[in-house]
């Protein structure tokens, strides 16, 4: 693809959601080079500031330009979606099969992590970390949420063996959970119950495109 110009992914190196669509880009080989982004509302540098807030509205990363096509993409799923739309035409991404319920399956594990398991670690990440107030009946409760998603996960993995979400492949579903369960020690959670998870994180954290796209938005 070295015709192709690169694209710009809009990152924190902290924010858990940038790493996915560069794991895409990377597995996919779409040059791309990362803009980093503070938090907060500094108008040059923040993604709260005048400057960010033109590229994407909400304020968040990550967001994604591609200049091959004047498409400006936000939000982990819609980014993904879009690379693997533009950028993946045979599928290496996506579902294992066309059959519907391989479709389905693909798209309920993507939204289950986009709407539960995702918030609920965030949550937990916000109590456990950053909330300046000590909120213990919060935090207890984004716990548990966390460690019902961990349950529903450590059963799914069962069908795979562990080695991947959907059972058949490694696809972009794997991508966008293994940022957020990289977090469980941060959010003061343990695998210890959850041998499946922890087999299937040691296995997606030693492929290369995931090593590189922490090495492109982290620095090392």
């Amino acid at each position: 693809m070295s015709s192709i110009k690169p694209l710009t992914l809009h990152a924190h190196s902290t924010g858990p959601n940038p790493f996915k669509v560069a794991m895409a880009l990377q597995y996919l080989q779409v040059p791309y080079e990362v803009k980093q982004w503070q938090f907060g509302d500094d108008a040059e540098n923040g993604v709260k500031g005048t400057k960010f807030l033109q590229i994407n509205e909400n304020g968040r990363v990550p967001a994604l330009e591609d200049p091959n096509t004047g498409v400006v993409s936000w939000e982990s799923g819609a980014c993904m979606n879009y690379v693997r739309r533009v950028y993946d035409k045979t599928g290496k991404l996506g579902p294992v099969s066309n059959a519907e319920q391989d479709v389905v399956d693909f798209e309920k594990w993507e939204y289950f992590l986009l709407t539960t398991l995702g918030p609920m670690m965030g949550q937990t990440n916000w109590f456990r970390n950053y909330n300046a107030t000590k909120n213990d009946d919060a935090l207890e409760r984004y716990v548990a949420q966390s460690y019902r998603c961990f349950d529903v996960l450590e059963k799914h993995l069962e069908k795979s063996s562990a080695e991947s979400i959907l059972p058949g492949k490694v696809t972009a579903v794997d991508y966008h959970f293994e940022p957020w369960v990289r977090q469980y020690a941060f959010a003061g959670l343990s695998l210890d119950k959850y041998p499946n998870i922890a087999k299937w994180l040691k296995s997606i954290q030693g492929r290369e495109e995931v090593k590189q796209a922490y090495i492109s938005i982290k620095g090392a």
